[in-house]
């Protein structure tokens, strides 16, 4: 049996002088020490042997075991001092196929929704998700007994709190630590128990708020007529159509003419004054317009998505076809 050991010795020695990278001296030592290895096949024969036999054996083994491992341990060492100094890469590896990565539809749609408001002079402000009723509903003149306010439309997080229903909250405390004029966007995520192939129990949304003297509802048409003709990249037939929000008066919803039938893309209007008697601007010297949209909305319509889930699912091969914009 030693003599067949030390036979075994020479071989592995003879196998780690051919080595040429890391690759190979892994393979001889699976071949030697794997589960299945030689050494291993080895030991297991030791249940058949004697009593006596064992004792012996078992020894031998043991001191081959560890002239095995010493002796491999030895050449990888070696072999990772050459690799360190002159292969910084293993070239003997195999390759990896790479691929880059993209942004996330919402991601460009944010940035190119505020890049074009940038223009038209608003500045992007942010704010937190958890609100109290003040901020989220009553500075904004939405009272007690409004249905917005029910458990059924609005995750409470206590009595006071709740994940804001709109990033018109970001408004409000921008009113009040700002003196007028102020010209704001508010991107962000927002919270409605909704759920369904159009709608998400949390979305993005952004708002635009523009305060100053002799502020008008021309000013408003004017921004967001080029907004969307900006955003979409062609002229597109827009009508104004009369609605009702609580925080602007007059009130308007603004439809684009899309694959021959209107849809409704935002909602506008100019700021109720108790909203701004709520924020301590005086509406007498002051006015303004505020406007609020959905960005998976507009993104679901400007890159034919039919299903909102898409956004949230992780779907490499929806994300992938992203690639490139920004």
């Amino acid at each position: 049996m030693s003599k067949n050991y030390t036979s075994l010795i020479s071989e592995l020695r003879e196998k780690l002088k051919k080595c040429s990278s890391l690759h190979d001296i892994a393979n001889i030592k699976s071949f030697y020490l794997g589960k299945n290895g030689i050494v291993s096949i080895e030991f297991n024969e030791l249940k058949n042997a004697s009593i006596d036999e064992k004792k012996e054996l078992g020894k031998s083994l043991n001191i081959l075991k560890n002239q095995v491992q010493e002796l491999i341990s030895l050449k990888l060492s070696q072999a990772q001092e050459t690799k360190d100094v002159d292969y910084p890469i293993d070239v003997t590896l195999p390759g990896k196929n790479i691929s880059s990565g993209s942004r996330h539809p919402i991601s460009i749609t944010i940035n190119q929704i505020t890049s074009i408001l940038g223009k038209y002079g608003f500045t992007s402000v942010s704010g937190i998700e958890i609100e109290d009723e003040f901020h989220n509903f009553e500075a904004l003149n939405i009272p007690d007994t409004h249905p917005a306010r029910d458990m059924h439309d609005t995750f409470y997080v206590s009595d006071n709190k709740l994940l804001r229903t709109h990033t018109s909250s970001v408004q409000i405390r921008s009113m009040l630590s700002n003196k007028a004029p102020l010209k704001i966007m508010t991107p962000g995520k927002v919270y409605r128990c909704d759920s369904d192939p159009t709608h998400s129990p949390m979305f993005h949304q952004i708002e635009g708020l523009c305060i100053d003297k002799d502020i008008n509802f021309c000013h408003l048409k004017g921004v967001l007529t080029n907004f969307i003709t900006e955003f979409f990249g062609r002229d597109m037939e827009i009508r104004f159509r009369p609605s009702y929000f609580p925080f602007t008066e007059p009130s308007a919803e603004l439809d684009i003419k899309f694959r021959g039938k209107w849809l409704e893309v935002l909602g506008c209007g100019m700021v109720h004054p108790n909203v701004l008697t709520n924020v301590k601007i005086n509406f007498k010297n002051f006015s303004g317009f505020a406007f609020g949209l959905g960005i998976e909305r507009l993104a679901m319509l400007k890159y034919d998505i039919v299903d909102l889930r898409m956004f949230y699912e992780n779907d490499i091969s929806f994300l992938s076809q992203f690639k490139g914009l920004k």
